[in-house]
């Protein structure tokens, strides 16, 4: 690694290798030359005069890159697509006449680049349902532990740890269901010629229709693809970029929102993110945890989140059949997005199958709350036994104050309840209270809707994505 120059920390601290490679120079020229032997080939099948010793040739050095020629004939031309069609045909003498018959850039460029974002897809899909199988099994372990649920981060009604994380794993499964329908939308650019109308292929096939269409489905087929874009300027519409980095932003709002929920339960001491027998919280605080892991997610999805405006300005910025204002842009936007969603759902990998939960801190402060929310119970109970409903609601209400200044001015415990059981209006109820004050009592549906929404909705995800399961969130740094 260099120290002189900047480099990426997506690429050297945060995404994964593969993310990285996907996104290579290497991996974006082999496709070029995947296009246009694809091409080649498919415009022999159809009549026009290329050999097999021109197809073999190019076969030859589909893998076989010689860079420094392209970078030299880039220096001369300034033409990354021309450059490589020069550096192709070196080695392939042979076709060198051949290569990139009728195409324009965009042939190469964009079909490779939606290729690549295709690729991506994937391994953001292989990332997602293992976090979505992590939050299944630590919502179905702790489906039945009340906790305190919060609005307004104020302490309200019971809830359970596996009813609130199962909040996180609603998020994820709606995120799945995005990236599902946008992979259904995939298309290549197909073979569209300069402006999209597809002249120039008219003219090498002297104007019959038929072979034109059907050099665009064999050279899809070639690529594994069965739909290309009807219709097209110069290149594939932009509009397609916006709804992959929102899919995204989608994913990153989840992470985001997870990783901050466990941030606030680790200042409670509730939950925590894994901390390692060596870590270092502080540099100055020897005894502090830090969630770094959660609050390194949420930095990376912050980036992610402003990343689609970038893509809806060129959208809506292409003048006519297109402008080329994109392209240093999307060699950064796109690819940047995607390292970094690759690495916060590395480390939403890591923390949710790691996380520790304090189940009896996590009870303390059920118990500091819970004699307020039982106090409906508790008059209900009292009106069971012969109470006045209104005068035990006035009398319930004045200790609720009572014991509220002795937490906040006093700086003592919640004594609700010694308050209530020493008062003669509730003399008739001192040996039910701590029936009254049994926490599972106040969770509501919260066990069940956990096992429903998981059998409904999350396992027959997982069922079907059940190859991509088993993958481990490590983190290097």
């Amino acid at each position: 690694m260099r120290t002189d120059i900047y480099e990426n920390p997506l690429i050297t601290r945060y995404a994964s290798e593969e993310m990285a490679q996907n996104f290579s120079d290497d991996k974006k020229f082999r496709l070029w030359r995947k296009l246009w032997i694809a091409l080649a080939e498919s415009e022999q099948e159809l009549g026009i005069n290329i050999t097999d010793e021109q197809i073999a040739d190019l076969k030859k050095y589909a893998e076989d890159i010689n860079y420094e020629v392209a970078a030299a004939f880039e220096k001369e031309v300034r033409h990354d697509v021309m450059a490589h069609v020069k550096a192709y045909g070196e080695q392939a003498k042979s076709a060198a006449g051949i290569i990139h018959l009728g195409a324009t850039s965009c042939f190469v460029g964009d079909n490779a680049e939606i290729i690549i974002i295709d690729n991506a897809l994937d391994m953001i899909l292989s990332k997602l349902v293992n976090v979505i199988a992590n939050l299944k099994n630590f919502a179905l372990k702790y489906k039945d532990l009340p906790t305190l649920g919060f609005t307004h981060f104020q302490p309200a009604q019971l809830t359970t740890v596996g009813k609130r994380a199962s909040l996180w794993l609603q998020d994820l499964v709606m995120d799945y269901n995005s990236l599902m329908d946008l992979k259904e939308t995939v298309k290549l650019r197909g073979v569209k010629g300069t402006t999209g109308t597809q002249a120039s292929f008219m003219e090498l096939f002297d104007g019959d229709e038929d072979k034109v269409k059907e050099l665009e489905k064999l050279v899809l087929k070639k690529l594994g693809y069965k739909k290309a874009y009807p219709i097209t300027g110069q290149t594939y519409p932009r509009k397609f970029d916006y709804n992959v980095l929102s899919v995204l932003s989608g994913i990153a709002q989840s992470g985001y929102r997870f990783a901050n929920d466990i941030r606030l339960l680790q200042s409670m001491k509730e939950i925590e993110e894994p901390f390692e027998k060596n870590q270092i919280g502080s540099s100055a605080m020897a005894y502090k945890r830090n969630p770094m892991r959660s609050e390194r997610l949420c930095s990376l999805a912050r980036f992610v989140m402003s990343a689609p405006i970038n893509t809806a300005f060129t959208a809506s910025t292409q003048w006519f059949e297109r402008t080329l204002d994109d392209s240093a842009n999307k060699r950064i936007v796109i690819a940047q997005a995607f390292l970094a969603v690759d690495g916060l759902l590395k480390l939403y990998m890591n923390v949710s199958e790691n996380l520790v939960v304090y189940d009896k801190v996590i009870d303390k402060h059920v118990r500091a709350e819970l004699p307020f929310m039982a106090t409906e119970n508790i008059i209900m109970e009292g009106v069971k036994k012969g109470g006045d409903r209104q005068k035990l609601h006035e009398r319930i209400r004045r200790l609720s104050m009572k014991a509220a200044e002795n937490v906040k001015i006093n700086g003592g415990e919640n004594n609700l309840v010694e308050l209530i059981r020493e008062d003669a209006a509730f003399a008739n109820l001192k040996d039910c209270l701590e029936d009254v004050l049994v926490p599972e009592k106040y969770t509501g549906r919260a066990s069940s809707q956990v096992k429903e929404f998981i059998e409904t909705e999350v396992e027959p995800i997982l069922a079907k994505h059940k190859d991509k399961l088993g993958l481990k969130g490590e983190i290097l740094l």
